[in-house]
């Protein structure tokens, strides 16, 4: 964990794979999550989003329609 986010800081593009919800809005400045080879949506901000949103986004449901529903 502290080498990804060492070579995070120095800017270096990191591709990080993991169910783990906590570590993956600790250690990312964006993150794109994708179900069954598609791409569900793309947070710019992860550590504004929800575990929940996340966890939809996970199983399969699209940012665009978990904004839909919100609004």
């Amino acid at each position: 964990r502290e080498q990804i986010l060492k070579e995070r800081d120095k800017g270096a593009s990191v591709l990080l794979i993991s169910e783990d919800i906590e570590e993956l809005v600790a250690l990312s400045d964006r993150l794109a999550v994708i179900c069954k080879g598609e791409i569900m949506g793309v947070i710019d901000k992860p550590e504004e989003v929800t575990p929940e949103v996340l966890g939809l986004m996970m199983a399969g449901t699209s940012l665009k329609n978990i904004q839909k529903v919100s609004a």
